[in-house]
């Protein structure tokens, strides 16, 4: 393929290198003319291991060469890759300026191209920036339209620096964000070397991803960090409790719990995480990340009032009440407290959970709905259809099959509060 790398620095630099090395034709751009001067010569910009050498033997076969002008690699070139920063402002903002002025280049350059040409943005920008901000500036500079005269994608970089070129050609996943097939498809072939997962996706998405990734990483740094902090306050080795922590593919390191719902309950995780801040407070040491956690746990219970308030409806219908679906255990369930908030604000409640009735339970959740909820347990109902029938809002706190299905038969105009 021919392609045009649009920006230089660490990511446009590896970028140009790796796909040059892999046959393609690669033209770099950038409006520093020492960059462009010391890639044509044959050296890396940047300081990267292995970069040099690669630079040197695409320079060499002709498979990689850098100018300063865009609309020469543009007319040159059937893709372009723009690698430019966004840096951050002030105010924690992100700086798109240069994005901006070089997709108007790219724009300008395209004016008056009789073939399609592709744009994949490689550069860090927020969900909304490609379709809302850069495809109307393109458009405007070229006189095409988005998907006639020119596709545009979303392909972010997950690559770190001083392990790159490793990232590069053995990526953990690639994603490609595009709405039309020729963008999709080139892409995807561009990317045919690696055996990763090629994730095919809506714009947005792809977009946010790169901000998904980066924010979990630095999330579990920090947890890491205050953990040991802790550990080694307790007389623990913090480095031995981590490696037996990582161990653990099934729980820990892995897809579970990382997906999007209502607050966590339980008797083990408010619990454990309360008593280790107990123990922090005791012993003098600071843990703002695990600090946070509870505080960010209780806003999703908020949350979801304010959204049954809006509904302007008072006859709220509730499907589950234990912490977890499959069973029977009330403590520390935020469908209990928030149930609790819905009566103090003078709603009229139904609770519906097959697991959690006065007939059935016993031991320690019946001494427990006596003691703590009596007012909740006389709002049990034992029929799914009656709480759906006589409710204007239904709050799906379960996803289980049984409320799904009979949610999928209830009245159009019920409203469907989705926890899940």
């Amino acid at each position: 393929m021919k392609i045009a790398v649009f920006g230089l620095g660490y990511v446009g630099a590896v970028t140009g290198a790796c796909l040059a090395k892999k046959g393609h034709f690669v033209i770099g751009v950038d409006i520093d003319k020492r960059k462009v001067s010391a890639i044509n010569k044959g050296h890396s910009p940047i300081i990267e291991k292995g970069l040099d050498s690669i630079i040197s033997r695409t320079v060499e076969n002709k498979h990689f060469i850098a100018v300063t002008s865009a609309r020469e690699a543009v007319l040159k070139t059937d893709i372009g890759m723009v690698c430019v920063g966004t840096p951050s402002m002030e105010s924690g903002a992100i700086d798109i300026e240069h994005l901006k002025t070089v997709v108007r280049q790219i724009g300008e350059a395209m004016n008056g191209l009789d073939r399609f040409y592709i744009i994949a943005i490689r550069s860090t920008v927020l969900p909304g920036t490609v379709e809302n901000i850069l495809v109307p500036i393109i458009e405007s500079a070229c006189g095409k339209k988005s998907g006639r005269g020119f596709g545009i994608c979303a392909n972010p970089e997950f690559m770190r620096e001083g392990n790159s070129l490793e990232d590069f050609y053995r990526p953990a996943k690639t994603i490609i964000g595009a709405s039309g097939r020729k963008e999709k498809e080139a892409l995807k072939k561009l990317y045919g070397f690696a055996k990763a997962s090629i994730f095919v996706t809506d714009i947005k998405t792809a977009e946010y991803s790169k901000y998904l990734d980066n924010t979990f990483h630095g999330l579990k740094i920090s947890f890491a960090n205050e953990m040991a902090g802790m550990a080694k306050k307790m007389g623990v080795e913090p480095v031995k409790a981590m490696e037996i922590f990582c161990r653990d593919r099934v729980s820990n390191i892995s897809a579970r719990y990382l997906r999007p719902g209502f607050s966590f309950g339980g008797s083990c995780l408010p619990k454990d995480i309360k008593a280790i801040l107990c123990k922090a407070k005791t012993e003098n040491i600071d843990m703002p990340l695990i600090g946070s956690i509870l505080k960010s746990n209780d806003m999703h219970i908020d949350n979801a009032v304010k959204e049954i308030i809006k509904t302007g409806k008072r006859k709220i219908g509730m499907l589950g009440l234990s912490f977890k679906a499959g069973t029977d255990d009330l403590r520390e369930s935020q469908l209990v407290r928030l149930a609790e908030l819905l009566i103090g604000k003078g709603f009229k409640l139904k609770i519906y959970d097959k697991n959690v009735s006065m007939a059935k339970i016993t031991g320690a959740n019946k001494i427990y709905i006596q003691r703590e909820i009596p007012h909740i347990a006389s709002l049990l109902c034992r029929s799914l259809r009656g709480v759906i029938k006589g409710s204007d809002v239904v709050i799906l706190g379960h996803g289980v099959k049984e409320f799904r299905d009979a949610l999928k038969k209830a009245d159009k105009n019920l409203i469907i509060i989705n926890l899940t």
